[in-house]
């Protein structure tokens, strides 16, 4: 009796587990990993130290209902890749390199151009188009809010192609 009891849980035990690995990889379909994201409970960070060890262009941390912390690191030469938030405001603090900052109302009239870099906030209203190319020969590292939520919780984007494949750009 104590063996088959023992027998039961072990194959409880690879049940669970073979579903865990099905839940994270139906994750991987559009190109969109998980990570653990924090949101909607209290949590605390040194956010400095966790942007500047990312070594993902986008990791989601935290979401909430009304707003959204990411980190991202952006590789010399590379961009976020034009893009536009009709629903929400945008925050972006420079933690670690060298950028340039360009925004418009169109795509075809970019009127914003500035150059930013460490400690640097850079706030984008909705409705603007914008891009962040990373000048400097290091990795650009910065955290964004969004305001609402712009991403699933727990978004993973290892690289900048990762995050175009899954946004479909």
């Amino acid at each position: 009796m104590r063996r088959q009891i023992m027998l039961i849980k072990a194959v409880l035990v690879f049940m669970c587990m073979m579903f865990s690995v099905g839940v994270l990889a139906a994750g991987e379909n559009d190109g969109t990993k998980k990570i653990k994201d924090y949101g909607r409970q209290p949590w605390v960070v040194d956010i400095e130290d966790l942007t500047t060890k990312n070594d993902n262009f986008r990791a989601t941390h935290w979401t909430g209902n009304h707003l959204q912390m990411t980190v991202m690191t952006i590789k010399p030469g590379g961009e976020i890749g034009l893009e536009k938030h009709d629903e929400g405001d945008q925050f972006i603090r420079v933690e670690q390199g060298e950028a340039r900052i360009v925004m418009g109302q169109s795509k075809e009239l970019m009127t914003f151009n500035k150059k930013v870099s460490d400690d640097w906030a850079i706030f984008i209203p909705s409705g603007f188009w914008h891009n962040i190319i990373n000048e400097g020969n290091k990795p650009l590292k910065v955290y964004v809010i969004y305001a609402p939520p712009e991403h699933p919780a727990g978004t993973l984007h290892k690289t900048f192609e990762d995050a175009e494949a899954a946004h479909a750009h």
